[in-house]
C-alpha cells in the first residue's frame, strides 16, 4: 500500500500567523508615540576575514584602505579628528593624562620600556626600529631617524629647521610650561632626571 504525504495545513497557517504578528510588533516598536515612522536599522555587512586586497591583515591596518586625505591612518589623524586622538592631541592609548592602556607602571610606552621587557626593545637596549646596528626601518641613509632628518625632509622637522615637538616657536608638545624640554625639567619631574637631580645621561654618579 502506498503512503500519501499530506502537509499539515493547520500547523503551517499557525506559523505564518505568528510570523505576521511578530513583524507587526517590530513595526510598532520602530514608530514613535505619534505613530510617525522612524528610520529602519540598517543590517550590518557580513564580517570579512583575511587580508585586504593589498595583503595587509587585519585589513583596518592597511594604510591604503583606511588612509585619510593626509596619508595617515584615519583613526590616528589629528586633522581628521580621529577617534584614537585624545583631547590632549596625543594617541589616546599612549597618553599619560588619559591613563592610556599603552602606558606602563614606569610612565613609559609599555612596548618601549626596558624594565617591562617591551617587545620593541632590541638586544642592544634600544627601540628596534631606531637601532642602527639592527638596521632599523626608521634609520635613513644618513644614519639618522628618518622623520627627524633635514636632508630627507623628515615629517617631524618644522619650518624653523628643528624637531617640531622640541621647537618653542611652534609650541612643541615636548616643551613644558617652564620653557624646557619636559623630559629634562626637574620641576615637571622629567623622566630623564635621575635621583641625583641631574640629566641621567650626563650624571657621573649614575655611570659608575
Amino acid at each position: 500500500m502506498t503512503t500519501v504525504w499530506r502537509p499539515d495545513l493547520k500547523r503551517i497557517r499557525a506559523e505564518i500567523a505568528a510570523e505576521a504578528e511578530l513583524e507587526h510588533e517590530v513595526k510598532v516598536e520602530a514608530s514613535d508615540g505619534d505613530g510617525e515612522k522612524q528610520g529602519t536599522k540598517r543590517k550590518r555587512a557580513p564580517p570579512t576575514k583575511g587580508p585586504c586586497e593589498h595583503g595587509v591583515k587585519p585589513r583596518w591596518k592597511c594604510k591604503v584602505c583606511s588612509a585619510c586625505p593626509h596619508g595617515r591612518q584615519r583613526s590616528n589623524c589629528k586633522e581628521c579628528g580621529g577617534s584614537g586622538i585624545c583631547e590632549h592631541g596625543r594617541r589616546r592609548r599612549e597618553c599619560k593624562e588619559c591613563g592610556g592602556s599603552g602606558i606602563c607602571d614606569h610612565g613609559r610606552i609599555r612596548s618601549q620600556c626596558k624594565e617591562c621587557g617591551g617587545s620593541q626593545i632590541c638586544e642592544h637596549g634600544r627601540v628596534r626600529c631606531k637601532c642602527k646596528e639592527c638596521g632599523g626601518g626608521s634609520i635613513c641613509e644618513h644614519g639618522r631617524v628618518r622623520s627627524q632628518c633635514k636632508e630627507c625632509g623628515g615629517g617631524s622637522i618644522c619650518e624653523h629647521g628643528r624637531v617640531r615637538s622640541l621647537c618653542k616657536e611652534c609650541g612643541g608638545s615636548a616643551i613644558c610650561e617652564h620653557g624646557r624640554q619636559r623630559s629634562q625639567c626637574k620641576e615637571c619631574g622629567g623622566g630623564s632626571i635621575c635621583e641625583h637631580g641631574r640629566v641621567r645621561s650626563k650624571c657621573k654618579e649614575c655611570k659608575k
